[in-house]
């Protein structure tokens, strides 16, 4: 079989519907996964790829694939529109009214009704953008694409598995899904007695939640650093100034971190990882919300990191001259001619504090398990920080860095705040990178630690 995304897509639709003893046309299904390809691999995707269709679709049963192919279709504030080919289905599903997209009231047919049930909106409702508008559009589209050759029942399991990688929600969802789910196989299907309904409504729910964990199964890393790169891959996906590399911001690059920092924070292991029926089992399902949990701390002690040294190179920036691309403080991040000039190569060696997490450490030295396009995959600037001022300094110095963020304490005082031999060999070290503000660098340093020499801001 070919390797290329396309042609394992297709393989995928054929191998499914055969599985399900369907017989589409080779033309049909070609013209399903070009569909689904182009969506895909749309340039604006970094995680929301088919390389991570192809993960989900592993192990799963026929229906669960196929709606694994299709959950992720439709991404539209990551698209800026719907997919190609896709316009006149979805333009009659919703309407935009005021920035918000609204179901029509009645609704077009029955499929767009049965989706809309399983996702519990009504007739005349507003899409949240963010609590299912985009799964629920896609589940529309999958649905009336294979309409042609599938049943009713199957359509409906597809729609459900869909719901079901909506994100970070309560075991409520679950029940709730299971409910929709029986009342439409009661009112479509004509499954009165539960001996006819209860295996069916069991059997969705089973690949439901199959996929709902699946989609999520990054949480469960083994190895931190191969969830910090899936991380990595959502924060330059959801922020568009990032894709401007080498001219983003300082403030742009620390606005990403810490959206990333406050949604982790925030998040619970129980709101990953689902279970319906022991599926599944306690114990499995108790490992997986382990597992989340500590990938979630580990991640946000390496962003806390991270937007701490942010923090110093913008509070270097604020004081001698305002922001300005990141670059323009630490050097390119390559060059076509070999490795560029960095700030890091002019940090001296620093003496390893006692309290450092070693495999934190080792990531910020060695880089995640995968390439970034849009930053360094190691972390030099952040790994001398964390050096100097071990793990307990570090997190200390984080939160004088949220106290500057919200304008309780200024540029100068949280410098002030830290190690004078960090903040010293920083300031020296974006000297050799930032000719412009070299003057002005050398004036902060000098008010900073020998305020008598030389007032800032005079020559």
């Amino acid at each position: 079989m070919s390797n290329s995304k396309i042609n394992r897509i297709i393989h995928i639709f054929s191998e499914s519907f055969q599985q399900m003893s369907v017989d589409v046309p080779m033309p049909d299904i070609e013209r399903l996964a070009i569909l689904v390809h182009r969506a895909m691999e749309n340039t604006t995707r970094k995680y929301h790829t088919a390389d991570h269709v192809f993960q989900l679709c592993e192990g799963l049963r026929p229906r669960a694939q196929l709606a694994a192919l299709f959950h992720d279709l439709v991404y539209y504030q990551l698209d800026w529109g719907f997919p190609q080919n896709t316009g006149a289905l979805l333009n009659n599903i919703c309407q935009l009214k005021n920035n918000e997209f609204t179901l029509p009231d009645p609704l077009p047919n029955q499929l767009v009704s049965m989706c809309a049930a399983l996702f519990s909106f009504t007739p005349g409702g507003v899409l949240p953008p963010h609590g299912g508008m985009n799964e629920f559009l896609s589940a529309v589209v999958a649905v009336s694409l294979l309409k042609p050759w599938l049943p009713l029942s199957d359509l409906i399991a597809i729609a459900a598995c869909i719901e079901a990688t909506i994100p970070f929600r309560d075991d409520a969802a679950t029940q709730q899904l299971a409910a929709q789910i029986h009342q439409q196989s009661r009112q479509l299907l004509g499954m009165h007695d539960v001996e006819t309904y209860g295996p069916y409504v069991n059997e969705v729910m089973q690949d439901a939640i199959s996929l709902s964990n699946q989609d999520v199964m990054e949480f469960a890393q083994s190895r931190p650093r191969v969830f910090l790169s899936s991380t990595w891959l959502l924060i330059e996906e959801s922020n568009v100034p990032l894709n401007a590399v080498g001219a983003y911001t300082l403030q742009d690059y620390r606005a990403a971190l810490l959206r990333m920092e406050i949604f982790l924070q925030g998040l619970k292991e129980k709101a990953i990882f689902h279970q319906y029926e022991q599926q599944p089992s306690n114990e499995n399902l108790q490992h997986l919300q382990a597992a989340a949990r500590r990938n979630i701390y580990f991640s946000c002690d390496f962003l806390a990191a991270k937007l701490t040294t942010i923090a110093m190179l913008e509070a270097i920036a604020m004081a001698t001259g305002g922001d300005g691309p990141i670059s323009m403080f630490l050097g390119d991040i390559r060059h076509s001619n070999g490795k560029p000039e960095r700030a890091e190569d002019y940090l001296p060696e620093a003496n390893t504090a006692a309290d450092i997490n070693q495999e934190l450490l080792q990531i910020f030295d060695q880089g995640r398990s995968e390439e970034a396009a849009l930053d360094l995959n190691a972390s030099p600037v952040t790994a001398f920080l964390y050096r100097c001022l071990g793990h307990q300094g570090t997190l200390q110095a984080w939160g004088e860095a949220q106290k500057m963020f919200k304008g309780e304490l200024s540029p100068h005082m949280f410098l002030k705040s830290l190690d004078p031999t960090l903040v010293t060999s920083m300031i020296t070290a974006c000297m050799h990178i930032s000719l412009s503000r070299q003057t002005a660098m050398q004036a902060l340093q000098n008010h900073l630690f020998h305020p008598e020499a030389i007032p800032l801001g005079k020559p």
